[in-house]
């Protein structure tokens, strides 16, 4: 295991996070184009190198923010966030910069991929389960918290709050926080739903009762097995709807779960100790306004 961290983050989350934590009046171009949701991205990363110390780093895409794999199990997947066609709802300031944010980490070196067919989430899970320890995984999305694992060295930085209000999960940050082991973590999702990804859960089992489930018989595959022992202690009322939602939970657990396997594609996530292209750095910069921010993390990868 090595010393240093791999960061793997999760940049649509990241940069969601900027674009509506910073007002678009607040970072504009010359011309007026907002800027934010770079300025503020850029920002982050120059805070987790300053405090992770990684010697890593990959920023994950989503190729494909709502796979057709996932849509096939669970019509409803992210549904409610489709704008038109197979196209996700992104604000029109927000997705104007996207372009421009990747361009500034080519020129940083600065690794940033999706993989088609999966979600950043899944090319996360992929990272965490075949790169060398330690792995801290950074994004504001629960779903990740199935990830954290003591043993193999996986960390979540989990920033609902905020970069600056990080928390740094273990195994035990996560039974604390849910009352479930990450590894059934996905289990406690699929049985719970989550209505910000369109899963409707199993209906009358909420966040205590899936969690006190998984305490006794452990994850779905275990919980629907003990269904058909009549001995197995379940309430009357809680046995029938966990039996009316069998084939829901074979279909949501899948979607659920954040794929270990995704073909990635060749990639250097050493850190950059300078912008690979400064040039390029320099004009970006002046383009679009990003000097102050490109500067925090030239000095970050410095230090």
């Amino acid at each position: 295991m090595t010393e240093r961290p791999l960061l793997a983050v999760d940049a649509p989350s990241l940069y969601f996070r900027a674009f509506h934590g910073i007002p678009e009046s607040a970072a504009r171009t010359t011309a007026g184009e907002p800027v934010n949701a770079i300025r503020g991205f850029l920002d982050m990363i120059a805070q987790l190198v300053r405090t992770r110390r990684p010697d890593r780093l990959v920023c994950t895409l989503d190729a494909d923010w709502r796979p057709a794999w996932r849509v096939a199990l669970v019509p409803s997947y992210k549904r409610h966030r489709v704008a038109h066609g197979a196209v996700e709802e992104v604000p029109a300031a927000l997705e104007k910069q996207v372009p421009v944010l990747l361009e500034v980490l080519k020129a940083v070196g600065i690794p940033a991929f999706g993989v088609p067919g999966y979600e950043a989430d899944d090319v996360l899970g992929t990272l965490a389960a075949t790169q060398p320890a330690p792995v801290e995984v950074v994004s504001g999305d629960r779903d990740l918290f199935q990830l954290v694992d003591d043993a193999r060295g996986t960390r979540l930085l989990y920033c609902g709050r905020g970069v600056a209000k990080l928390e740094d999960s273990d195994n035990a940050a996560v039974e604390a926080k849910y009352g479930v082991p990450a590894r059934w973590y996905a289990d406690f999702a699929a049985m719970r739903g989550d209505p910000s990804d369109g899963l409707p859960g199993v209906p009358g089992v909420g966040e205590k009762t899936a969690a006190r489930l998984i305490a006794r018989y452990g994850g779905v595959d275990e919980i629907l097995a003990a269904l058909d022992d009549k001995d197995a202690g379940f309430a009357p009322g809680l046995r029938v709807k966990l039996d009316a939602a069998r084939d829901y939970l074979a279909a949501a657990l899948p979607v659920c779960r954040v794929a270990l396997d995704v073909p990635l594609p060749p990639f250097d996530a050493t850190l950059p100790a300078a912008p690979v292209d400064g040039d390029a750095l320099l004009a970006l910069a002046e383009r679009w306004n990003l000097a102050g921010s490109a500067r925090r993390l030239i000095d970050a990868l410095a230090g």
